[in-house]
């Protein structure tokens, strides 16, 4: 099947200039980040989220039945895939004893919210986080994908799903 992309005359120009000099296309442009609790925006050992992503897991943990109070988001790195290293994402009812725990939303409303603006929290693993560190948790749905997507500035190439990657 072919895929075929529509671009306006100033796009088609800005990605033509950016072949030219070289430049490389922001990934992060348009999005609004959201930094955790006690955090500084981009900070190399932060993890971050976009508004995108903290609805979802808002509307995923209120299907699943997790409280935003006790439970949280675990986000990870596991051997496997085509690139050698596997994203794992799932719901956990509490931390773990050396997890480093991030807060986001504290005071963000999204629509259609059935936490009503609880924050959530997010677990990350020590091994984990030696190869997170400095990325974006961002939620991705277009015509052909939907689900989570990480932006993270660790790897050096992935696969072409985007769910597994190298560092």
């Amino acid at each position: 099947m072919a895929m075929v992309t529509i671009q306006t005359a100033a796009e088609l120009e800005a990605s033509r200039h950016q072949a030219v000099s070289g430049e490389k296309k922001d990934p992060l442009a348009g999005m609004k980040l959201l930094t955790a609790e006690g955090q500084e925006p981009r900070a190399k050992n932060a993890i971050e989220i976009t508004e995108k992503a903290l609805k979802r897991i808002r509307i995923a943990m209120a299907k699943e039945g997790v409280s935003p109070e006790q439970g949280g988001l675990r986000v990870g790195i596991q051997g496997g895939g085509c690139s050698g290293l596997s994203y794992s994402i799932r719901f956990d009812s509490q931390p773990r004893e050396r997890d480093r725990v991030y807060v986001f939303g504290a005071d963000v409303e999204t629509a259609g919210d059935p936490t009503r603006g609880a924050p959530i929290r997010v677990f990350v693993d020590p091994k984990s986080f030696l190869y997170l560190a400095g990325m974006v948790l961002d939620f991705e749905e277009t015509l052909m994908r939907q689900g989570f997507n990480f932006i993270n500035p660790n790897s050096s190439k992935s696969c072409g799903c985007g769910s597994s990657f190298s560092a």
